[in-house]
């Protein structure tokens, strides 16, 4: 057992144990050139220990793509469309591959508004429309900011009407939410309320063979399962005008589901692209088909999983020491570097400065409070070399 036996209390011993060797300060020069460095160290070490510590946690994004074995999930179909027509001469219904009964999907909730947006609402919407568009032709730049940062879905809201206008609604708006079987299937907006039979479903739009059917619509909102980062859903913000009565719009969506796990989400969605095709119905002319519009989606037999690898820790700190090393490395050769220049410079320039600096220097006193006073002058025989 040891023993300490002195006056000094036991804090101080402790602080006169250290281990790392200590440059005595009468050999410490301390120049303006050396101070610079020294700030320049600083700032530029902090510098780099924040580009490291945010690249660590910035991570890099793996998308891998598996079968998806999942098949007892729900799909569910997120809509908001708005069609030129009055909600009385439309049925919106869905029927997928299992033939279930439509009851089953849920209700999409009907509004008759006007197709005509004011000037608010124009506004709104063009530029939802002109950023979607945008993300959609610029992904292959923006995709590590999208689903790093995230965007959500970018939806046009629409402000409510300050001024209505004095005429009758002309238009429908369909918006709800269903939740459907994961299987393909086909929703579609025809004219003609449903009638629902034990094996599907049949239009009554024979009531309006002879009432013009303009299908123009705009898509607000058309997305599956919840929203997320990084997820553009290419339809939300799209408008189509009918050119002709009785136009058939077509949209071939295949859906692909999506598990996200970063640090800060952990979710299972869906994402789609899509395919459109439109022409007008005229037996006469030998295009045959029903008017409407149809959205018939398919699902992908492989699913994507989106992650976040980060690095190993201990090789994040390995890399950080290394950096904070190498720039007191560095710095340190380039202060010598400029002293030894400076010193070379002096003795060409101005021999006789630099001889006071040098005398001056090894004159200070040495830490001895006795030596109040010294000679300062400088020898002749010194200014003589």
């Amino acid at each position: 057992m040891l023993r300490y036996r002195g006056k000094k209390k036991v804090l101080e011993k402790v602080k006169e144990l250290d281990a790392f060797p200590k440059v005595p300060d009468e050999y410490v020069d301390s120049t303006m050139v050396g101070g610079t460095f020294s700030v320049i160290t600083f700032f530029i070490s902090i510098w780099l220990i924040n580009s490291e510590v945010s690249y660590y946690l910035d991570s890099n994004l793996v998308f891998k793509f598996m079968p998806d074995t999942d098949m007892d999930e729900k799909l569910r179909i997120n809509i908001d469309v708005t069609i030129a027509m009055p909600c009385s001469n439309l049925g919106a219904d869905i029927l997928d591959s299992t033939s279930q009964s439509v009851f089953g999907f849920g209700e999409l909730q009907e509004e008759d508004t006007w197709f005509e947006l004011s000037e608010e609402q124009q506004a709104a919407f063009d530029a939802v429309k002109y950023l979607n568009a945008y993300l959609r032709e610029e992904y292959h730049s923006v995709w590590q900011l999208l689903w790093k940062r995230g965007h959500g879905s970018v939806r046009a809201t629409i402000p409510e009407r300050k001024i209505k206008p004095k005429r009758k609604k002309d238009a429908c708006r369909l918006h709800g939410t269903l939740t459907l079987n994961k299987v393909s299937g086909n929703f579609h907006i025809t004219a003609g309320k449903s009638l629902h039979l034990p094996r599907g479903h049949i239009h009554l739009n024979m009531l309006f063979d002879d009432t013009p059917q303009n299908f123009s619509h705009r898509i607000h909102r058309l997305s599956f399962g919840s929203p997320a980062n990084g997820i553009i859903y290419p339809l939300e913000g799209d408008e189509k005008i009918a050119t002709e009565e009785d136009m058939l719009f077509q949209y071939f969506v295949e859906v692909v589901p999506t598990d996200i796990q970063t640090a800060f989400e952990s979710t299972k969605t869906f994402q789609y692209s899509i395919k459109e095709l439109e022409r007008p119905i005229s037996h006469a002319r030998g295009s045959h088909g029903i008017p409407g519009i149809f959205f018939k989606y398919d699902m992908a037999a492989l699913k994507v999983r989106v992650y976040q690898e980060r690095e190993n820790l201990l090789t994040f700190l390995l890399r950080l020491f290394a950096v904070i090393g190498g720039i007191f490395i560095i710095i340190g050769f380039i202060n010598s570097l400029v002293l030894t220049l400076r010193t070379m410079f002096l003795k060409k320039a101005a021999p006789i400065a630099l001889a006071q600096k040098n005398f001056y220097e090894k004159s200070k006193p040495q830490r001895n409070p006795l030596l109040i006073t010294q000679d300062l002058s400088v020898p002749v025989e010194l200014l003589k070399q």
